[in-house]
């Protein structure tokens, strides 16, 4: 109860988060690039969207599960790729994989977490993804599907919309290398948040485990935006998507959707859905808001939609199904848990979105995510 009433809404774990975590890591999370405006598109455009209350609909009982690329899931939710999460909290990727496996939703692993698919087979349960940032070899190709699959993992998931390393100016300012350095200018920020000194010094700094097998470990720093991967991975093309359906048995989703003039190729080449993502405004400054690509997209194809992009609540999870979202996953919010809470961060996040949707779809009248009103333009 001292949860709930201390961290109500996602908000609050976001403040919690920054108190607890050095400037460049808070950075490294929160950051978008240009000037920020898709980050704060994102979160108007959710904002326009209402919707109009029935009422004397009587007592209701809310079923907020939902059947997602064959599974079935209590929640309509999943926590999305972050790349290096234990550099945001040590052990990030573990406790968001085991929340998820006891939750019954999905974990995606990034490419390039600080953890390896490997040593995350004894956590991962039923429900996980993992996250490609393409390799150009094709070697390294076969043998990371194959290291996804023989963990345990079940989706495949192309990131489509990361062809270049993004400015992320807010990051670059803050000093942040990669492979992460504690330069003296970092020390100062480390040594005024002791919780996330003392974790890390015990775990040490995070790797990019998985490409630890591909890549030279003498590399020198790069910027904070680029990293080990950029070396080895290739901006997708079509024929690209072509060759992961032959050679991947199992879901396939492309990430990173916002044209619906995409979707009909994308269904013809074999994908099993279709990711609608901005990057939360962490790539390009110049995009529609994801939840404005949303309709038009969802007109386009009959495939299962994903959403993400500017999630703050249960409400916005509503607002994505009402638009044409058969699924939502979450990223910066369930790292905020993380970083405010440690281990039970994720959980609380899920208990949270869970009160949400249903006090909501209580006020809506609506007992499942299929049957929610219409939505109406507040403004």
């Amino acid at each position: 109860m001292e949860l709930n009433t201390k961290y109500p809404e996602i908000n609050d774990l976001r403040r919690a988060a920054k108190r607890r975590l050095p400037k460049f890591v808070w950075e490294y999370l929160d950051s978008g690039t240009g000037t920020e405006t898709t980050a704060a598109r994102n979160r108007t455009a959710l904002d326009r969207i209402g919707f109009a209350p029935s009422i004397l609909h009587g007592e209701i009982d809310v079923d907020l599960s939902t059947s997602f690329l064959g599974q079935d899931h209590p929640l309509p939710v999943g926590f999305a790729p972050v790349g290096m999460s234990g550099l945001i909290w040590p052990g990030a990727e573990r406790f968001l994989a085991t929340a998820a496996a006891q939750a019954g939703i999905p974990f995606c692993l990034s490419t390039v977490a600080s953890q390896a698919p490997e040593d995350l087979a004894p956590h991962l349960g039923d429900h996980g993804w993992f996250q490609l940032y393409p390799p150009r070899d094709v070697e390294i190709r076969k043998d990371s599907l194959a290291r996804a699959r023989d963990a345990g993992f079940k989706v495949l998931v192309l990131t489509a919309d990361v062809p270049v390393a993004s400015r992320r100016e807010r990051l670059l300012r803050s000093g942040l290398t990669q492979p992460p350095r504690l330069t003296p200018r970092l020390m100062a920020q480390v040594a005024l948040r002791p919780a996330w000194a003392l974790a890390t010094a015990r775990a040490g700094m995070p790797r990019m485990r998985m490409l630890e097998k591909y890549t030279d470990k003498t590399q020198g720093a790069m910027s904070s935006t680029a990293h080990a991967g950029y070396l080895l991975r290739t901006a997708p093309d079509w024929a690209y998507v072509d060759w992961l359906r032959d050679h991947w048995d199992g879901p396939l989703v492309v990430k990173g959707v916002l044209r619906a003039g995409d979707a009909p190729r994308l269904q013809q080449a074999g994908v099993d859905a279709l990711w609608v993502s901005n990057h939360a405004g962490r790539q390009f400054d110049a995009v529609p808001a994801a939840i404005d690509a949303l309709p038009a997209i969802r007109a386009a194809t009959d495939l299962p939609l994903i959403y993400d992009s500017g999630i703050a609540g249960g409400l916005d999870i509503l607002r994505a199904f009402a638009k044409g979202a058969d699924f939502v996953m979450l990223g910066r919010a369930a790292h905020y848990g993380v970083a405010a809470l440690g281990e039970i961060g994720p959980g609380h996040l899920l208990s949270l979105l869970e009160a949400d949707l249903r006090a909501n779809m209580g006020q809506l009248g609506a007992t499942s995510l299929h049957n929610l009103p219409a939505t109406v333009p507040l403004w």
